[in-house]
Parts: structure tokens; sequence; C-alpha cells
């Protein structure tokens, strides 16, 4: 499977979708040492390969992949 890494304009989308210090949960992780499902999360950064780097509140920092992790941003509004 080749890998496709995303264009400027998609990693500038992005970045501004998942700022750093966007708060996420994470509802599904496509991995085989998932971070556990309802985990929440702060986002750190988005690397040039797409990759969303957070800290998740039970202190793993894997990254989620938008479009192969299921994960949604959390809103003020909704704690």
């Amino acid at each position: 499977m080749k890998m496709q890494f995303p264009n400027k304009q998609e990693l500038a989308a992005l970045r501004e979708k998942y700022p750093p210090g966007t708060k996420i949960i994470l509802h599904h992780m496509k991995d085989p040492y998932p971070v556990p499902e309802g985990t929440v999360g702060e986002v750190v950064n988005v690397d040039d390969g797409g990759n969303i780097h957070v800290h998740w509140s039970n202190g793993s920092t894997l990254a989620v992949i938008e479009g192969v992790d299921d994960f949604s941003e959390i809103h003020v509004a909704d704690c």
C-alpha cells in the first residue's frame, strides 16, 4: 500500500482545523496498540505528513490521522 502525503493546501487546512490546544475525544483508533476509546486529548501540532500529534489524558502521545482514526473536536459548550 502506497503512503499518500497531504499537499500544501491540505496541510494548511488540517493545521487551521486542529491548531495547538484543540481538545479532541477518540472514538476509535486504527492501531495495534490504540489509545482507549473515549480518551480526551489536546492537539500539540500537525506534522508535515498530516499526523495530528496529541497529548492524551492517559499520558500517551500517539498521533491520530484524519480519515483513518475516528475522533472529534470537543467544544467548550459540549463539556
